[in-house]
């Protein structure tokens, strides 16, 4: 996979921007499908996950944009985000990272397009005029971005949560998260545990109370226990309702991945996650977009949770 890893992609071009930055993702999942079971790959992929656990509330193809142009960024925003709210500035020759942005316009009721789009359409709407329409999602385009490290000026602010990377308050706050998820936890003492050399499992109570539960061996290493509890939580989310055996053993290098991203962010040692993408390797390009989605997804949905 030269293309990512000898050298960074670079979108410069006015002109050609646009199909660019969509072909690069592209050949990224297209190269990662090709040597899915190569050792290359496993890396491509956990540099991904890497680049996630620091923008999880960004879409997948925005973090794999940043993994291709600038993988050691860390916090990005645009030029006069950095001048204007965070007294910064862009140093002198810097080059842009280019992501997409949404644009948010007025958005015709029935075809749900830009004024100047429907005017080009075939809809034939006109109960109201279009500076009555709300306002919605019409699209996306390439925007420049620009990580801390491009910039100059005052310190960042300093950001504080209620959780943080120490295990011992993640634990208790990972339990109390199970009713928000729809899932119910436990943690089993060792000498308790039914299942085997598994740290967790999750599982159906019942056929009357379909509600995930997510059982933990207790052990005294807090980290690998919450690391556990994340794996097993993303479970939960993934593929509780997934029946085929196939596709479940698949969904665990998604489980793992989501645990990897989650701990990362809230400073576990997750370097011991071992991604065995070979089990995707009958997947197309296509169904290993909608993975990769899923992963960056959910594991959002984790980290808000347990941030608040």
């Amino acid at each position: 996979m030269a293309t990512t890893s000898d050298s960074s992609a670079s979108f410069e071009e006015t002109d050609t921007r646009t199909d660019e930055m969509h072909s690069t993702i592209e050949a990224w999942i297209d190269e990662l499908v090709g040597d899915i079971d190569a050792a290359q790959a496993s890396d491509e992929f956990q540099e991904w996950l890497d680049v996630q656990s620091r923008f999880h509330d960004y879409s997948h193809r925005n973090t794999l944009l940043i993994k291709l142009q600038c993988p050691e960024a860390t916090k990005v925003a645009g030029f006069n985000t950095w001048r204007n709210e965070f007294d910064r500035h862009v140093q002198e020759g810097e080059q842009a990272i280019w992501i997409w942005a949404p644009i948010i316009t007025k958005q015709c009721p029935e075809c749900e397009n830009s004024p100047s789009y429907h005017e080009q359409c075939d809809c034939d709407y006109d109960e109201t005029p279009p500076e009555e329409w709300s306002k919605g999602l019409v699209g996306f385009k390439p925007t420049a971005v620009f990580d801390i490290s491009q910039t100059e000026g005052e310190p960042l602010p300093e950001i504080e949560t209620e959780a943080t990377g120490d295990a011992e308050d993640l634990v208790p706050t990972l339990t109390a998260a199970a009713d928000s998820l729809g899932v119910t936890v436990r943690i089993v003492d060792a000498d308790e545990w039914v299942h085997g050399e598994a740290k967790g499992v999750c599982k159906q109570r019942s056929l009357h109370d379909l509600r995930p539960v997510v059982e933990a061996k207790a052990r005294a290493n807090q980290a690998d226990l919450a690391v556990t509890l994340l794996h097993e939580y993303a479970h939960a989310l993934l593929h509780f309702d997934v029946d085929d055996e196939d596709e479940r053993s698949k969904r665990e290098v998604e489980a793992e991945a989501v645990a990897y991203i989650v701990g990362r962010f809230f400073g576990l040692d997750t370097s011991g996650s071992a991604f065995y993408l070979a089990a995707w390797e009958t997947d197309d390009a296509e169904v290993v977009h909608e993975r990769l989605g899923r992963i960056s997804r959910t594991a959002a949905e984790l980290i808000e949770l347990l941030a608040e």
